[in-house]
């Protein structure tokens, strides 16, 4: 019976950890290429003008806005959501947030009436735009990590969309 010489069986050695190593390379740079898809405003960059400040994010593969911002200093995706009257915050989100929940309110969503409750943000912020007490909801029945951007933000700046971008635009005081 002969053994193998040992250069043989640490060259195979080798092998199956460059293919490990390669797998778990090809695993991290795919899932980070996924995340860029659903939010290709991770880092949302600002531009300072004389007298407003301006924010310009990319649609998402499904032509949605979504980017990486902060309530009350905490970081947050936001999905901009021009039809939502208020901005709405998932239950279990809300509660990490520590958001106090108010009176309670029905809410009409796509998915049919259910019940929420007011709130406030003390502050939000979207690369350098900074919004002080905005109006909100706690949304129990709105499942996920996303926060909808609505109106009782958005209505504070200009925003223009065009060819798959979208410009915020907040006056200066």
């Amino acid at each position: 019976m002969s053994a193998q010489p040992p250069g043989k069986r640490a060259g195979r050695v080798l092998m199956f950890v460059a293919w490990g190593a390669g797998l778990f390379l090809a695993t991290r740079f795919f899932g980070q290429w996924e995340a860029r898809q659903e939010n290709p405003n991770a880092v949302v960059v600002s531009q300072q003008h004389e007298g407003y400040i301006e924010v310009k994010l990319v649609g998402n593969g499904q032509g949605h806005f979504v980017a990486t911002g902060q309530i009350n200093g905490q970081p947050v995706e936001f999905m901009l959501d021009t039809g939502a009257t208020d901005v709405a915050v998932p239950a279990e989100l809300a509660e990490r947030l520590g958001l106090k929940r108010g009176l309670p309110v029905t809410l009409s969503t796509a998915n049919g009436r259910s019940q929420g409750y007011r709130t406030h943000l003390d502050r939000l912020q979207l690369g350098d735009i900074v919004l002080q007490d905005v109006r909100a909801l706690v949304a129990p029945g709105l499942g996920g990590e996303q926060v909808l951007l609505g109106m009782s933000a958005l209505k504070q700046l200009e925003f223009t969309q065009r060819g798959g971008t979208l410009l915020l635009r907040q006056t200066r005081q």
